[in-house]
């Protein structure tokens, strides 16, 4: 998103991701809050058709509204007709990553990371209803649960709800640092202390 130095309401990101199952692949589409990074629809399929990118996107305008800015890779399903004419029809504006343009995407990109490591590898799922199954929890968790170092030690959807009253460091988080690097004696024990091992992600 060229010319926009830290994330803002109204902005969304897609991205896909193939998980290795005991046998074979499937292909997950997810599309994040760029502002909050929460993820607020995904989909998953078993060939790379456009079609799944597509219902996603429409989920997402249902339930959520509509974004004033869709920013993607240049894929194949991202450059389709059916997903352009999808963003088209409703005026919302379309950005696709340059090349060297990482950062448009890096918050969706440590989201597969983080389900990459403490999800799909460990389980090794064995069939597409237990790849649904697991990562539609470990995306609950992701929204509803994990506090998140850059968002002031909240949640995605805490702060996508606006329930949340400090300001959200996410243009340090693009540099790798947030709150939390600003937290220091008894306020980070504050911070840190309902939390669980592992449950926090920068």
């Amino acid at each position: 998103m060229r010319g926009r130095e830290a994330p803002a309401r109204g902005n969304v990101i897609t991205d896909w991701y193939n998980i290795p199952m005991a046998k074979g692949f499937v292909y997950l589409i997810a599309v994040m809050d760029w502002f909050s990074r929460r993820v607020l629809a995904w989909r998953m399929s078993i060939t790379m058709e456009a079609y799944f990118c597509v219902e996603a996107l429409q989920e997402t305008i249902a339930r959520h509204g509509r974004p004033e800015i869709f920013n993607t890779d240049q894929g194949v399903q991202f450059t389709s007709a059916g997903f352009l004419d999808e963003l088209e029809s409703r005026g919302i504006r379309v950005s696709m990553d340059d090349k060297g343009r990482f950062l448009d995407n890096i918050f969706i990109e440590r989201l597969w990371r983080s389900l990459k490591y403490e999800a799909v590898f460990i389980k090794a799922y064995g069939s597409v209803a237990e790849a649904r199954r697991g990562i539609g929890g470990w995306l609950s968790f992701y929204n509803e649960e994990r506090l998140h170092q850059a968002l002031g030690y909240r949640t995605p959807r805490a702060v996508f709800d606006g329930e949340a009253h400090e300001p959200v460091d996410n243009a340090s988080a693009l540099n790798g640092c947030g709150v939390g690097h600003r937290l220091v004696g008894t306020e980070l024990k504050r911070k840190l202390a309902p939390c669980r091992i592992g449950s926090i992600l920068g």
